[in-house]
């Protein structure tokens, strides 16, 4: 099968329901999901809370989306952001989609000038892009090997990350 072009750009107003549609599709089948990914994303863009909300695009399709926002550690570090939810109709993942969201997002972000990103994901996916768990810092009830942190050439610091309040939204 041929690998499809794939165009990633800035989410526009017009793909707020798409966004939902891939984001609900590619959770769907997930065990680990609370299948509250579309709501979070909806706080966080209701927040002004977006700093990068990226779309891919397959012939004229949104088949994928990625979101940054900003984080906050508890030693006072600034200037870092969380990834995710990224999302990935499931008919087109493992070609390349989800990877070229994250390596996209993840230029943009030092673009910006951020510090870092973490996020909370699987170890095998992450690591490839440069992340890995480290010590000392870390977020509450969630696992050091399901922690993941990618420094872009700043001091990784020692403390407790909180990522906004958006991903507690549940939709009720």
């Amino acid at each position: 099968m041929m690998t499809p072009e794939i165009l990633i750009r800035d989410e526009v107003p017009d793909d707020v329901a798409d966004i939902c549609d891939v984001t609900v599709a590619a959770f769907e089948s997930m065990e680990i999901s609370n299948h509250t990914e579309q709501f979070v994303i909806d706080a966080l863009r209701a927040a002004n809370a977006l700093t990068l909300s990226l779309v891919a695009e397959v012939n004229g399709q949104v088949v994928g989306h990625i979101a940054f926002s900003p984080v906050t550690i508890s030693d006072g570090t600034d200037n870092w952001y969380g990834l995710g939810p990224v999302s990935v109709l499931p008919v087109y993942q493992r070609k390349g989609i989800g990877s070229a969201l994250i390596e996209k997002g993840l230029s943009r972000l030092k673009d910006l000038g951020a510090k870092g990103c973490c996020l909370v994901g699987h170890p095998l996916y992450y690591r490839r892009f440069g992340f890995d768990s480290v010590v000392g810092l870390g977020l509450p009830g969630v696992p050091d090997e399901a922690f993941f942190v990618l420094s872009f050439g700043y001091p990784i610091r020692q403390g407790v990350v909180a990522f906004h309040e958006g991903f507690n939204a549940t939709g009720s």
